[in-house]
């Protein structure tokens, strides 16, 4: 691990110390997960643009599978 300085508000810095698990844990311990987890749900929302991106206008199979959902059988369960 590389150590890393970052400045802080001193009332955010007592409120981050006064918590718990930042007690039981560590300071770097609880900001490393939080930016894990924003990196994690930085990466989901890149790839649901790419989602929306990709389908975008995207109006179905096309005529010549019109109707299709009448053909097929489903297993009684």
């Amino acid at each position: 691990m590389k150590a890393i300085q970052i400045t802080m508000d001193e009332g955010l810095l007592e409120r981050l110390d006064a918590d718990e698990q930042v007690r039981r844990h560590g300071r770097s311990a609880l900001i490393r997960q939080l930016v894990s987890e924003f990196l994690e749900r930085r990466r989901e929302a890149a790839i649901d643009a790419q989602y929306r991106q990709g389908y975008a206008g995207f109006d179905g199979l096309g005529p010549e599978f019109d109707g299709w959902e009448e053909m097929g059988v489903w297993p009684e369960d």
